[in-house]
């Protein structure tokens, strides 16, 4: 199986990274086994955003068969019984902005008859390894939320539990590219008016490292 994890940014997986860098340089020496081979196992860094993510991964994916795309990030969420430095596993992602507004009301893409803005996960975690995460649906934004009237107007018009910049235009590629695919996010905030000291992202990148790693390591198994 070849597989690759796909992320905005290095900071966000560097424990997986050094983990996956370790795995190759080990096999490279010695060739033990229990280790995703050399070459199925790859991780892209897309940079942040939907535009540079559907650009990096649809070049990627162009040029290299995988048989599994793995998203991973941090994210806000707008429900608060989703713990700070939470992992969730997303099974719908929205281009929530994608449409035209009609004075007061918007019009999602779907609706003008232009496509489709909302895509889903292809697969689902609980098949690779033996964990069970809460199941969200997201939304992919150009502008993270941070205004209480903006955040009010979105939940009158959408329900959707956390948000992040990249989520749908990964699942838009793999469906495009019919790779297999599902998306793991931490909770790093929560969506209200723009505080940082309320954030925790140190504990959302720990946590979504953890899991990456036992993902990783699940997979090995099965190779």
């Amino acid at each position: 199986m070849r597989v690759l994890f796909v992320a905005a940014t290095e900071f966000e997986v560097s424990e997986l990274k050094s983990k996956v860098k370790s795995q190759k340089s080990k096999q490279n020496n010695d060739g033990q086994g229990g280790q995703l081979p050399t070459d199925n196992c790859q991780l892209l860094i897309t940079g942040v955003g939907m535009v540079a993510t559907a650009y990096a991964l649809g070049r990627e994916l162009a040029t290299n068969h995988y048989d599994l795309a793995i998203n991973l990030g941090i994210a806000g969420s707008f429900d608060r019984n989703i713990a700070l430095g939470e992992v969730v596993e997303v099974t719908t992602d929205t281009l929530a902005e994608l449409g035209a507004e009609d004075d007061e009301k918007f019009l999602p893409i779907d609706e003008m008859g232009f496509g489709k803005g909302a895509f889903a996960a292809s697969r689902s975690l609980s098949e690779v390894m033996d964990i069970r995460l809460k199941k969200c649906t997201a939304i992919t934004v150009n502008t993270v939320h941070g205004c209480e009237r903006s955040i009010a107007k979105l939940k009158q018009r959408m329900n959707v539990e956390i948000e992040s910049m990249e989520g749908a235009a990964f699942f838009y590629a793999c469906t495009e590219a019919k790779v297999a695919c599902f998306q793991l996010r931490s909770v790093s905030n929560y969506v209200e008016k723009r505080n940082r000291d309320n954030w925790q992202i140190g504990l959302a990148v720990k946590n979504l490292n953890e899991v990456a790693i036992r993902l990783l390591d699940a997979l090995a198994a099965q190779n």
